[in-house]
């Protein structure tokens, strides 16, 4: 059937772009979802496939069927592919810093950078993956937290933020201490897995050994198509710009760090009886610390 023919697939391509390119080759119910996509790319970014096929009127199926068509593994990638589209334009938004400016002016070029980052992450949040993520810490009797390299200290500052409410949160800093906690993992834990890339080794292997252990998987990670985002329970996104001083990886660290405040929040206030004991445990710990 030429509905369901698959396109030829290119990265380089916008999925705009190449809908509307190939839209006199569609079906007439294929055309439907073709100029739904086109007409409302960012509601699509925030809207499950349940959502779009009764907006539609058609079968969740039918609306599978045609991200396949346009070469994508399913609608996922295809909302994936178009919120990265959409905050390409970051690049051309952050200000390049300069080797004449001074001080100040490149303090305020790194604040707008950071600023626009938080913003645009926050931006493409999927609410029922965040719910999930936080029901997942609610339900979990032990959360273990890991990175590598920079995201080892994103990993850290969160099992802090973890204890302070009563959680029983663990960081390892050495990768085979990592992997063998994660061994020893059950269905009642959880895994908060934290990498840029997505495409680390040893945090893939971590999140193999945490699934087979059966604990529950979650990563904070970069919008993009990755080993990770595929192979986890849940995926948090972050969005992040990089210029000639400053990498994409190092911009990224604080969206990663707000999604942490954002579902330690959450979390907190879920649990506030409970949180408010620890917190007072801590308090009277820490005062012996002081002179």
């Amino acid at each position: 059937m030429k509905g369901l023919v698959p396109m030829p697939f290119n990265e380089t391509h916008p999925t705009v772009t190449r809908i509307t390119s190939s839209f006199s080759s569609f079906s007439s119910k294929e055309q439907i979802i073709a100029k739904y996509i086109i007409d409302n790319p960012k509601k699509i970014i925030h809207s499950t496939i349940s959502l779009v096929a009764d907006d539609l009127g058609v079968a969740e199926a039918t609306v599978f069927r045609f991200c396949k068509r346009i070469g994508y593994k399913g609608y996922q990638d295809l909302k994936i592919a178009l919120a990265s589209e959409l905050v390409q334009p970051i690049k051309d938004i952050h200000e390049t810093i300069s080797e004449d400016d001074d001080e100040d002016v490149i303090a305020e070029k790194v604040f707008k950078s950071n600023i626009r980052t938080l913003e645009e992450t926050m931006n493409i949040i999927e609410k029922p993956a965040f719910k999930k993520a936080v029901e997942a810490f609610l339900q979990a009797d032990r959360v273990e937290f890991y990175g590598a390299g920079g995201s080892a200290m994103i990993a850290h500052d969160a099992q802090h933020k973890f204890l302070r409410n009563g959680m029983k949160t663990f960081f390892y800093s050495d990768s085979h201490l990592q992997i063998m906690s994660a061994s020893q993992l059950t269905s009642k834990d959880l895994v908060v897995l934290f990498s840029h890339s997505g495409a680390t080794k040893d945090i893939l292997e971590i999140a193999e050994v945490a699934k087979e252990a059966g604990a529950k998987t979650i990563a904070i990670t970069n919008l993009a198509k990755s080993p990770l985002s595929q192979l986890v329970d849940i995926a948090l996104y972050t969005v992040s710009a990089e210029t000639e001083h400053r990498s994409e990886a190092l911009a990224s660290r604080i969206a990663q760090l707000s999604i942490v405040d954002a579902l330690f929040v959450n979390i907190s206030l879920k649990r506030q009886d409970i949180v408010k004991d620890s917190l007072q445990k801590m308090r009277n710990a820490i005062s012996m610390k002081r002179l």
